[in-house]
C-alpha cells in the first residue's frame, strides 16, 4: 500500500494534498537552499494525527519534514528524502493559560504575533522575536530568538516543558510548569533545537513576562562598524538593562532606505530599546548616550512615541526583505555568535573578508549577546559569484569557531551548517547521532538536516 493510501485511512481527505501548489509550497522556505518537493502534504489536527501519521511512516520507512511557518534561513523544512511534509498550522490554539503562574500552553502552529494578541491584555507578552511570524513550534525547533535575546534569552530559556511525539508513536513530556527543576535529564533542552530530527512538538509550555510600563528607543551612528561592536560591548560591560541592542551597518541602511523610504542617515548604527519604570530607563538612556559619545557617535536621536518605536524596529525587521528584493540578484544570509569580547575582532574580520572578495553585502544583528547576520548578494546567473558567497560564509563560520563561539547563533544547523558540528562539538557529535539513533532507528524525522 502506498504512503498516501495508508494515511487516506487515518486522516480526512482535507487532511491530504498532493496538489501542485501544496507540494511546492513546502519544497522551501527563507534560504537560498534548492527545494525539493514532498510526495504528499499532512494537515494534522491533533497529537493523535501525528500518532497516526508518524506510525504509517516508521512502518514504511518514510521520511517526516515538519512544517511551521516556511520561514526559516538554513533549509530545516525543505523534505530532502521527499515523504511526507507535516503541515502544524491548524494546531494552533492555546491549550492552557495561567495569568497567576505567567505561563502559558500552547500547539506548535500558533505563531508569536497570534500569542501575544491573546496574552497581551492581562499584562504579559511573550517577548522572543526573530523578526518573521514564526510559529511557536519552529520557533522552539530551531531555538529561535531575535531582537530581544539580550534580555530574554532564547526559546531555550523560556520552554518549561514540550510535548512530544517520538518517532515509534509514543507521546513524552520533557518537563513541567514549574520554574525550575534538578530532577533527571534535561530533555527540554535537547528537543528545544533538534530541527524535528528526534520528535515532533505536539505542545509547548512557556514562560511569561510583564509588559514593561515605559519604553524608549533610541539611535545613534559611528563612522566604522568596529566602533559599533566596541560601543555595543561598552554597554554590556557596565551591566546596563537593555531590552534591544542592534548593529546596522551602512550598506544595510542605505538598502532598507531605498527599499522602505526611510531617512535613517546612511551609516553604521547601534538601534536601542530600554524597558522598565520611566526613572529607570530615562537613567540608562542618559547612561547610555554618555559611553557612546565617549566613543565617537554621531546622530543620536532618541524615539519616545510609540509611532517612532515602531518605524525604527519595522526598518530593522525589514532590512532582510530589502537584500532580497533587489531586481535580478539573490542572497545568502548566515549567522553566527561569539563571546561578546570578540565581537569587535569578528566583525572587523567579516568586513574585510567582504570587502576583499568584492562581495555586496551587509552586516547587521543582535549584537547584545554576540549574535550577528551577514547577508550577501550575487548576480542570480552568476556561479561564479555563488561560489565567492559560500566561500566567504564558511570563512566566517570558521572563524566564530575558532574565537570560542558558534556557526549559528539562531538560525540553526539545517543544510547549509552541517559542515561545521565536527569542528564546533568535536566527538560530542558522536553522542548526538547516538541520541538519533536511539530516538529514530530508522531516520524517518527530517533526515538529511544537522549531520553530514
Amino acid at each position: 500500500m502506498g504512503i498516501k493510501d495508508a494515511l487516506e485511512k487515518v486522516l480526512r481527505k482535507d487532511q491530504i494534498s498532493t496538489s501542485e501548489s501544496e507540494l511546492y509550497r513546502h519544497s522551501r522556505d527563507e534560504s537560498s537552499h534548492d527545494p525539493v518537493l514532498p510526495d504528499v502534504v499532512c494537515f494534522p489536527e491533533s497529537t493523535g494525527d501525528i500518532q497516526q501519521i508518524l506510525h504509517i511512516a516508521n512502518e514504511q520507512a518514510v521520511a517526516v519534514t515538519a512544517y511551521g511557518f516556511g520561514s526559516g534561513l538554513e533549509g530545516q523544512v525543505i523534505p530532502l528524502e521527499k515523504g511526507i511534509s507535516l503541515n502544524l498550522e491548524r494546531m494552533n490554539q492555546v491549550v492552557e493559560f495561567s495569568p497567576e503562574d505567567m505561563t502559558v500552553t500552547v500547539e506548535p502552529g500558533i505563531t508569536r504575533t497570534m500569542l501575544n494578541e491573546k496574552i497581551n491584555k492581562y499584562g504579559l507578552q511573550f517577548p522572543i522575536d526573530p523578526g518573521a511570524d514564526a510559529t511557536i513550534g519552529g520557533m522552539a525547533a530551531t531555538n529561535a530568538s531575535g531582537t530581544t535575546a539580550v534580555r530574554y534569552g532564547s526559546m531555550r530559556d523560556c520552554i518549561l516543558d514540550l510535548e512530544v511525539v517520538l518517532a515509534d508513536g509514543r507521546v513524552i513530556h520533557t518537563g513541567t510548569k514549574a520554574k525550575k527543576t534538578s530532577s533527571g535529564y534535561s530533555l527540554t533542552g535537547l528537543f528545544t533545537g533538534s530541527e524535528g530530527t528526534l520528535g515532533i512538538i505536539t505542545k509547548i509550555s512557556l514562560k511569561l513576562f510583564g509588559i514593561p510600563e515605559y519604553l524608549i528607543a533610541a539611535r545613534c551612528t559611528f563612522s566604522t562598524v568596529e566602533e559599533c561592536a566596541e560601543g555595543a560591548y561598552a554597554v554590556l560591560a557596565n551591566d546596563i538593562s537593555i531590552t534591544r541592542m542592534e548593529l546596522v551597518d551602512d550598506t544595510s541602511i542605505k538598502t532598507v532606505n531605498a527599499y522602505g523610504d526611510y531617512t535613517f542617515p546612511e551609516q553604521h548604527s547601534l538601534f536601542f530599546e530600554f524597558a522598565g519604570t520611566k526613572d529607570m530607563v530615562d537613567a540608562q538612556v542618559a547612561v547610555v548616550k554618555d559611553l557612546m559619545e565617549d566613543i565617537g557617535c554621531d546622530n543620536w536621536a532618541i524615539a519616545k512615541t510609540t509611532k517612532e518605536r515602531n518605524e525604527l524596529w519595522r526598518a530593522r525587521h525589514e532590512m532582510a526583505y530589502a537584500f532580497q528584493h533587489q531586481q535580478g540578484i539573490s542572497y545568502f544570509i548566515t549567522d553566527v555568535c561569539v563571546p561578546i569580547s570578540k565581537l569587535p575582532v569578528i566583525i572587523h574580520y567579516t568586513r574585510e573578508l567582504m570587502d576583499e572578495s568584492g562581495i555586496h553585502g551587509g552586516i547587521l544583528g543582535h549584537v547584545g549577546d554576540g549574535n550577528f547576520h551577514t547577508f550577501l548578494t550575487f548576480e542570480r546567473a552568476n556561479e561564479e559569484e555563488k561560489l565567492i558567497v559560500l566561500e566567504v560564509t564558511e570563512k566566517i563560520a570558521r572563524k566564530a569557531i575558532e574565537l570560542g563561539g558558534t556557526c549559528t547563533g539562531e538560525h540553526g544547523v539545517g543544510i547549509g551548517k552541517k559542515g561545521f558540528q565536527r569542528q564546533e562539538h568535536g566527538d560530542a557529535v558522536d553522542v548526538m547521532m547516538s541520541m538519533k539513533q536511539v530516538l529514530d532507528p530508522n531516520n524517518i524525522l527530517n533526515p538529511g538536516k544537522i549531520f553530514m
